[in-house]
């Protein structure tokens, strides 16, 4: 069945989603499994002995042959280094795209009609440049690449928002980025003002934060322990933590266990305690915001919602210290982890069946200033409903005409051969 394919590569995590061509209408987005039954593949490349590119975290550490948080570094001339071989940053994005892209083909049967990338929201033509030639070098050709703060938004319109300017929150696992966005007269949304972001600053952060609480907790119980022990036992405590925070944007309490030497030890830890340990941080995160709606003219009040998107926005302070400061709806889909990727892939049914331009209606109430409800609308058996015409070039910047963009086409892929050594495994993501 005829398929497009969107594509979020995060900081920490990498997710895929697909619309499927029933007739005139697409179905709506639905996240693929990329790794082992999840919808989520950690955004890990690694340079095995006989230079094979492996996708996911090694079971064991490989100093030295492992890259992470490259996506942010992409336009830095210092290559990363992997056993020696020096890696730009885009060159290991396009590898981690091109893995998702033949995954997806594998299971499929057949290449994507459309391939629609996000990226962050600041990136300018060099970086989008950049990635574009090192997309090509791994056979990928006439990749749409679109900021990931348009993707959110076409992802929450498609779910009913009716709004035509709106911020946009993105906490990802690493890095937070806020920016504005609004519906143009063809229906699509565009970024306005200047993005702003924190590289620094995820929902890591929030699991490192509750890490040293449990530290400060079991300090005399590690202390007995010696170093060497105490350093075996917490090197299983980050991603109890990660489990602990999501348990907690539903549950008012749960543990943080550890195996110590004298028996299992369980560290209670209430929202409460957690969001004040984190309180800090998100809120830098929501003034961050708002200095972004004010740089670009505008009072909070003046936009017509939030849209929030990454997985750590289900936090419920989140939400809380929004709606403080911002005096319009704030929207959370209920897999906040997979905005972007369905938002992406949206994106690529409008590549595929592009839409002529109309004039935009007088805003009305429900529209908001400047904006009208012009999004494609889904119908109650979750399907995306097309219109005829869409326009191609959904890549664009926000001023001025670019030329004419070639036609979207996914060729097979042919990996680098002489001119590279390294190529890029296409098994599973993670070693047996």
């Amino acid at each position: 069945m005829p398929y497009v394919l969107g594509i979020d590569i995060g900081s920490t995590t990498t997710v895929a989603s697909v619309a499927r061509r029933r007739g005139a209408t697409w179905t709506r987005p639905e996240a693929v499994t990329l790794d082992d039954g999840s919808v989520t593949v950690p955004s890990v490349l690694r340079l095995s002995a006989d230079g094979m590119f492996l996708v996911g975290e090694p079971a064991v550490a490989e100093p030295g042959r492992t890259a992470r948080g490259f996506v942010r570094r992409v336009g830095d001339d210092v290559p990363l280094l992997l056993a020696g071989e020096p890696c730009s940053p885009q060159t290991l994005t396009a590898a981690l795209a091109t893995w998702v892209v033949q995954r997806v083909h594998d299971r499929e049967g057949e290449p994507a009609e459309a391939v629609v990338l996000s990226h962050p929201a600041g990136w300018g033509r060099h970086r989008r440049d950049l990635l574009r030639d090192a997309l090509r070098e791994f056979g990928l050709i006439g990749v749409t690449l679109l900021p990931r703060t348009v993707t959110v938004a076409e992802s929450h319109a498609a779910r009913g928002f009716p709004g035509g300017t709106a911020a946009v929150y993105a906490l990802g696992g690493a890095t937070f980025e806020a920016a504005l966005v609004r519906r143009t007269p063809r229906g699509t949304y565009e970024t306005f003002g200047l993005p702003q972001g924190l590289d620094r600053l995820g929902g890591a952060d929030f699991d490192e934060a509750l890490a040293d609480h449990v530290r400060t907790v079991l300090a005399r119980e590690l202390g007995a322990a010696g170093r060497r022990t105490a350093h075996a036992v917490l090197r299983g405590l980050l991603p109890q933590c990660e489990r602990a925070k999501r348990e907690l944007t539903v549950d008012a309490e749960t543990d943080v266990l550890l195996t110590l030497p004298t028996g299992p030890a369980r560290v209670p830890i209430s929202r409460t305690a957690f969001e004040e340990l984190v309180r800090p941080a998100v809120q830098a995160t929501v003034d961050l915001l708002v200095r972004t709606v004010h740089s670009a003219g505008l009072r909070p009040a003046q936009l017509d919602g939030v849209l929030l998107a990454g997985g750590s926005t289900r936090i419920p302070l989140v939400a809380e210290l929004l709606a403080a400061a911002f005096p319009v709806p704030v929207e959370v889909e209920p897999h906040p982890q997979l905005t972007a990727a369905t938002g992406a892939a949206l994106a690529a049914c409008q590549v595929v069946a592009p839409r002529t331009p109309r004039r935009a209606p007088e805003p009305g109430p429900a529209a908001g200033p400047g904006g009208t409800d012009a999004h494609a609308p889904v119908s109650g058996a979750g399907r995306v409903a097309v219109p005829a015409q869409r326009r191609p070039d959904l890549d664009r910047p926000a001023t001025g005409q670019p030329p004419p963009r070639p036609p979207v086409r996914i060729t097979p892929l042919e990996l680098p051969k002489a001119s590279r050594r390294l190529a890029l495994t296409r098994g599973r993501g993670r070693e047996g």
